[in-house]
């Protein structure tokens, strides 16, 4: 592959093919005029270009990591998930670390796991309610958990 011109976002200058799921990476970071510290990670749930999560999976654990992670951090601001359907974006006001934030997501995901349904997923307060995969969220978690070793190690040997 030709080099490729260095792009705005941050994502489209990672060599996907290098990258070694799952894992857990600082995206970017930001200092705010006012001094304030927006930190965005990189929760990658499955090999890019390899494989991906189930668009109801991704949608549950959107739901299920959006709520439950407030528990543990009141940094949090965003859990947005990837278009290519790999992973998330946890975005949090603050310097934070991955190894400070690799706690949060852990007790976030045992919360997950614990968890008999998804919330908010029904037409009220979601607007594709039936579109979630309690199952499928509970097993990309368990996957993920399963590999805790490994989230610091982003790029393959």
């Amino acid at each position: 592959m030709t080099e490729q011109p260095r792009m705005n976002v941050e994502s489209f200058n990672l060599d996907h093919r290098t990258v070694a799921a799952p894992y857990l990476r600082i995206a970017d970071r930001k200092e705010l005029p006012g001094g304030d510290v927006l930190t965005k990670f990189d929760v990658r749930f499955t090999q890019p270009n390899l494989a991906h999560l189930e668009s109801e999976t991704v949608h549950s654990l959107e739901h299920m990591m959006a709520e439950h992670m407030r528990n543990h951090s009141g940094d949090v601001l965003d859990v947005s998930p990837m278009g290519c359907r790999t992973g998330f974006y946890v975005l949090l006001v603050g310097d934070h670390d991955a190894d400070g934030f690799a706690p949060i997501l852990e007790a976030t995901l045992r919360d997950l796991l614990a968890a008999d349904e998804v919330p908010a997923a029904n037409e009220v307060q979601c607007g594709w309610g039936a579109h979630h995969s309690l199952e499928g969220a509970h097993a990309a978690a368990r996957a993920f958990l399963e590999a805790r070793e490994e989230w610091g190690t982003v790029t393959a040997s």
